[in-house]
């Protein structure tokens, strides 16, 4: 079962999930412009942000987690995003391994280990430089389906300059966000009953069979069978 909330960090989301044993079917998590700082007992990770599908395998049982607001991650956790790319860190690899086991203890000790996790990355976020307002600025225009280089020139930053900003913020560059966030408000919208031809021109796909090509690299399967999924 999977549930989540608002948080009270700007922006991220808190959620909760309990993975099945060895051989049970999971569905994939999508690219979404997102880190999450996770846990499960006895463990705190970071999920970097995904250029692909990722099948959580391996340890089944309760986790949770924080979903940051893309682009807000590295301030709080103090990294690159383009150093986890597409990568699941133990915390330890980042922080001191002594906070750490602190933090973990306390996770696990806590009745509603959701409610811990967020307040361990509000306690985070007081005492980081607070994220550059411009990457917000960037997902609106690039979720509103802009063109990156118009985008750019009203940020006042070169093409190079803005690509650079978002890599250490992101993972990746913009075109590449531009693509998962399109991803995502496809999936809204087909998830909602739209068709999928009205969904590719509603979300900014030259035509279908662009969605399609695009749901099958970033997803890894077809989009039919990613909706049945749900």
């Amino acid at each position: 079962m999977y549930v989540e909330r608002a948080s009270r960090l700007a922006g991220a989301v808190v959620w909760s999930r309990v993975l099945p044993g060895s051989g049970s079917a999971v569905g994939p998590v999508l690219p979404d412009g997102c880190m999450d700082l996770l846990w499960t007992e006895g463990r705190l990770l970071i999920a970097g942000p995904d250029t692909r599908a990722y099948v959580p395998g391996g340890v089944p049982g309760g986790w949770a987690g924080i979903r940051f607001y893309p682009g807000t991650a590295p301030a709080v956790l103090g990294v690159p995003a383009h150093e986890l790319r597409d990568r699941r860190v133990e915390l330890t690899d980042l922080w001191p391994a002594s906070r750490v086991r602190l933090l973990t203890g306390r996770v696990d000790g806590a009745a509603d280990p959701m409610n811990a996790l967020e307040e361990v990355a509000l306690e985070r976020a007081r005492d980081a430089r607070p994220p550059d307002p411009l990457l917000r600025a960037l997902v609106a225009a690039l979720d509103s389906g802009r063109p990156v280089a118009a985008i750019a020139d009203e940020l006042g930053l070169s093409a190079r300059q803005l690509h650079r900003r978002a890599l250490v913020a992101f993972g990746y560059g913009p075109k590449t966000l531009a693509r998962v966030l399109r991803l995502q408000r496809a999936l809204a919208l087909a998830r909602d009953g739209v068709s999928l031809a009205e969904t590719a021109a509603r979300a900014g796909f030259a035509d279908q069979a662009h969605l399609a090509r695009d749901v099958k690299e970033l997803a890894g399967m077809p989009a039919r069978e990613l909706l049945r999924l749900r």
